[in-house]
């Protein structure tokens, strides 16, 4: 069975869990990390002292990412990784895109669900969602030319980019009208895994 360590509040661990579940492996999820702390059994797991971290059959692997490509050539099949190499890299560049949207939805998160309001950066916030709605109109571009950042069908591009643009949706801040991004994260919602696991109260 499929072993996954890290806390569900986790944006990284959201993605290896929603993904097991798009797929319908059988796992074992383990809390770790922030309220739950972080053990030397799990540190000597995984040397950043970060999560998640898998074991699947013995395979000890960390850093989401690359968890969600090994899950999805491993277990997904055509459906979630694609053989022919373009369409897979066209898919793959949304993963690796997410690292840039991430980074401006992270301290709008943080000042707005992890700090208390009289310590926030009123200026930091205001940036951070303004950066993250310059980005929302990629996002909003891809989207009109295509069902999904994956491409035609769901893939693993969508689910790092989803895991942030919940939150984006989530947070109580003004965001420009993205009729197509607005369309795309609607047909998230309608899938049970991404309901379940996703779009759980941000903590």
């Amino acid at each position: 069975m499929l072993t996954i360590w890290g806390r569900i509040n986790s944006h990284n661990v959201k993605k290896v869990v929603w993904l097991a579940e798009e797929m319908g492996l059988a796992y074992d999820r383990h809390d770790v990390g922030g309220a739950f702390g972080m053990d030397e059994a799990y540190r000597a797991l995984n040397p950043n002292a970060l999560i998640p971290t898998i074991e699947d059959d013995g395979f000890l692997l960390w850093e989401s990412n690359a968890i969600l490509r090994y899950l999805a050539a491993t277990h997904g099949g055509e459906a979630f990784y694609p053989a022919d190499p373009r369409a897979r890299a066209s898919a793959d560049r949304w993963m690796d895109w997410n690292f840039t949207w991430a980074d401006v939805i992270r301290p709008i998160f943080f000042q707005l669900i992890r700090t208390a309001p009289d310590k926030r950066d009123a200026d930091l916030l205001a940036r951070s969602v303004a950066r993250a709605a310059d980005l929302s109109a990629i996002l909003d571009d891809v989207l009109g030319r295509q069902r999904w950042l994956s491409g035609e069908a769901f893939g693993i591009g969508d689910i790092p980019v989803a895991a942030y643009a919940n939150t984006w949706f989530q947070l109580p801040v003004e965001r420009p009208s993205r009729p197509h991004l607005e369309r795309w994260y609607a047909g998230l919602q309608a899938r049970a895994p991404f309901r379940d696991v996703v779009m759980i109260p941000l903590s």
